[in-house]
C-alpha cells in the first residue's frame, strides 16, 4: 500500500521551520531513498511534485521531498510565498543547514517512520534547477549521500549575477528584486546572498566538487529548457566527463508540469524523467 506522510516539521536553519513529505509503498522491504530538493522559486507542493513523488514510489523507492526553510512559504502556508523577508535572507549556506537537518532527522527517525521500509546506506540526493547545484555541494559534504542526481541545474552558483558592475549595485542598494512572472511578486534578494557564496566561494565551486566527487552521477535536462539552457547540462558534464547525461526533447525548465498541477497523468516528458531517473538507480541498487 503506497503511503503519503505529509508536512512533517523539522528544525532547519537559524531554528526556521522547515516541512518534509514521506512517499513510500509499506511492504517492509528497506528500500534506497530519493532525497528531493527544489529550486529558486520552488517549493516541495509545486505542480506535479507530489504526482512525481508517487510515481517513485509506487516503482519501489522510498521518496522524501522538502522545502527549504528560507524559500518564502511557511507551514501554515505551504504554496504561497508569504514570507518575502526570509526569501531575501535565504543563502547557499542555509541551503546546506536544511539539507543536513533532513539528514539528521531521517537517520533518527524520530517517529520510526522509515523503520523497515527505508535503507539509509543507499541514498541519493535529486536536486532541480538551482537545487541540483546545491545538490551538487551537498552531495561533496555530506558522505550519507552516495548517488547524485541533477534535474534541469545550473552550472555555477554565481549564475544570475552577471558582472562586477551589477554586483557593485547590488552591495550600494543592499537589495535587488526578482519578479515571479506566476504570482507577480517582487522577491527581495539581499547582498548576504552575495556575501556568503563569496565567504565560501571554493566550496560553492561547482566544478571544484564535482572533480572531488567519486559517486554515481546523473544530469538530466530538457532539450526546450527557456530558463536554463541545455547547454548548462553539457558544462556539468564537461566538468564530470564520467557522469551520465540524459537529454529529455521536448522538455522545458519542469519538465512540462505546471502549477498549479491539476491533472492526474504527468505529462510525457515528466514520465520520461521518471523512467531515466529509475533506470539509473536501478543499475546501481536493482529495484
Amino acid at each position: 500500500m503506497m503511503q503519503a506522510v505529509k508536512d512533517l516539521v523539522v528544525a532547519g536553519a537559524g531554528g526556521r521551520p522547515l516541512s518534509l513529505d514521506l512517499y513510500y509503498r509499506a511492504d517492509g522491504t528497506a528500500k534506497p531513498l530519493l532525497l528531493f530538493a527544489h529550486g529558486f522559486k520552488g517549493f516541495k507542493d509545486w505542480g506535479h511534485w507530489d504526482l512525481i513523488a508517487r510515481q517513485f514510489a509506487q516503482r519501489g523507492w522510498f521518496f522524501v521531498k522538502f522545502n527549504f526553510s528560507h524559500n518564502g512559504v511557511t507551514p501554515e502556508e505551504p504554496l504561497e510565498f508569504v514570507d518575502l523577508e526570509a526569501f531575501g535572507q535565504n543563502n547557499y549556506s542555509r541551503e546546506l543547514e536544511d539539507v543536513e537537518a533532513v539528514l539528521a532527522f531521517l537517520r533518527e527517525d524520530p517517529r520510526k517512520l522509515l523503520a523497515g521500509e527505508a535503507d539509509l546506506t543507499r541514498l541519493a540526493l535529486i536536486g532541480h534547477s538551482r537545487g541540483g547545484a546545491l545538490a551538487i555541494v551537498a552531495a561533496c559534504r555530506f558522505s550519507q549521500i552516495k548517488a547524485l542526481i541533477t534535474w534541469a541545474a545550473v552550472s555555477s552558483l554565481s549564475y544570475a549575477w552577471p558582472d562586477d558592475d551589477f554586483i557593485h549595485r547590488w552591495h550600494k542598494a543592499g537589495v535587488y528584486h526578482v519578479l515571479n512572472a506566476r504570482t507577480q511578486q517582487q522577491m527581495p534578494l539581499y547582498y548576504q546572498l552575495y556575501e556568503d557564496f563569496a565567504g565560501r566561494r571554493e566550496a560553492f565551486d561547482i566544478r571544484n566538487c564535482l572533480q572531488r566527487l567519486h559517486i554515481p552521477i546523473l544530469i538530466v535536462h530538457g532539450a526546450d529548457d527557456p530558463a536554463v539552457p541545455v547547454k548548462e547540462a553539457r558544462l556539468l558534464k564537461a566538468m564530470k566527463p564520467e557522469a551520465r547525461l540524459a537529454v529529455i526533447e521536448g522538455a522545458d525548465h519542469v519538465f512540462n508540469g505546471r502549477h498549479p498541477f491539476e491533472g492526474t497523468e504527468l505529462p510525457r516528458a515528466s514520465r520520461e524523467l521518471v523512467e531515466q531517473t529509475c533506470v539509473f538507480l536501478e543499475e546501481l541498487w536493482g529495484r
